[in-house]
């Protein structure tokens, strides 16, 4: 009799090193930093914050399965929830910004400045 796919699910990733996913998502979440920081359009800069945000949303899940704790895969949930949110807003301003100078470069942005 085969053991059911509920079953292998911890052991498997179990068996990665959790170094692993410490470096997998460090590395996404550097990605995104620089993301942010070097680039100008819009849409770009959200993209990399959702990648930050997934690179913590991994980090969760990796220490919630290695604890065998689903605390952290609820509070993943709602990051996600928050995430989906920033974006609908994100891209509301974006569109609005759009609108009003045809273009969507963050450098041109300077009429909030005192």
């Amino acid at each position: 009799m085969q053991p059911t796919q509920d079953v292998l699910i911890p052991e498997v990733i179990q068996q990665i090193p959790l170094t692993y996913y410490l470096i997998l998502s460090t590395a996404l979440f550097v990605i995104g930093i620089i993301g942010v920081l070097t680039r100008r359009n819009a849409i770009i800069i959200f993209m990399s914050v959702e990648l930050m945000l997934n690179a913590v949303n991994l980090l969760l899940i990796a220490f919630s399965s290695y604890r065998s704790d689903s605390a952290g895969q609820v509070f993943v949930f709602f990051i996600m929830a928050v995430a989906a949110a920033e974006v609908s807003v994100g891209l509301a301003i974006i569109v609005m910004i759009y609108r009003n100078t045809r273009s969507i470069d963050v450098g041109l942005l300077n009429k909030l400045k005192w």
